[in-house]
């Protein structure tokens, strides 16, 4: 018996890093999963490598109409989304004052509206089942802020507030909502914003108590506590892996 035995899920941005950990970590626990993203041959490459219970589905999470038209085929296909994982976002490094109005649109866009898309497309659907889990991949720049993260840290209290807002909401109609907040994971997302040049965040993850930076495996572990019946009694909370960073604060000598 898997632990998503008969669960259909939704992940968005599931073509690589944290999504991808995601994606197989259900697939193993029972669960048929969409992979969700704008990244054609990768989220293809990946639905092909796990086998009948995944299939890809195009997803600009910034986009009403492919929301729209993505829980359209779902219900058709799999019927009722039990579990949506909106885990898909991106990183954008920029003093305040050089920071663009296009580019910080841009990350809000995708995390913050991405997110709320989501929610909002998924809700019918399982208020009519009877229930469900949400589950809003934030940060720990959800929880304090880090310079040179102004758009990035906004969009991430932004999904740690509606996933409250909607934990209230939805609570009475058997919905579960909470929100993930990984440290530093070793994903492609910082290269990609460093212009793909290769990072070495080794230095970073010597400055957490576990003396590491995560893998997005660990990420995934969490995520299918809470896609699954066993986070049954936890919704509107905030779930962190982040191998102990906010556990100190900026004083600290330790």
């Amino acid at each position: 018996m898997g632990r998503l035995d008969g669960k259909t899920a939704l992940i968005t941005g599931a073509a690589r890093g944290q999504g991808a950990a995601s994606a197989r970590r259900f697939v193993a626990e029972g669960a048929s999963v969409i992979v969700g993203d704008v990244l054609d041959d990768e989220g293809k490459e990946l639905a092909d490598e796990l086998g009948d219970n995944a299939r890809y589905r195009h997803l600009d999470v910034s986009s009403e109409q492919d929301w729209s038209q993505a829980l359209e085929d779902i219900s058709a296909t799999h019927g009722n989304v039990d579990v949506l994982v909106n885990n898909a976002g991106i990183v954008h490094f920029s003093p305040i004052e050089k920071t663009s109005l296009a580019d910080y649109e841009h990350v809000i866009r995708v995390n913050q509206i991405g997110t709320f898309l989501g929610m909002r497309a998924v809700v019918p659907g399982m208020s009519a089942a009877g229930g469900g889990s949400i589950v809003n991949v934030s940060s720990i720049e959800g929880i304090a802020g880090m310079a040179y993260l102004t758009a990035y840290s906004a969009t991430k209290f932004a999904i740690r507030g509606m996933t409250k807002v909607a934990a209230m909401e939805l609570g009475g109609r058997g919905i579960r909502v909470n929100s993930v907040h990984p440290g530093m994971i070793d994903t492609r997302m910082v290269q990609d914003a460093a212009g793909g040049a290769n990072v070495d965040m080794t230095p970073i993850g010597e400055k957490v108590a576990l003396g590491r930076i995560g893998q997005p495996a660990e990420i995934a572990e969490l995520v299918v506590f809470l896609g699954s019946d066993e986070s049954s009694y936890c919704t509107g909370s905030e779930f962190v892996a982040d191998g102990g960073a906010t556990a100190t604060h900026a004083l600290s000598i330790g």
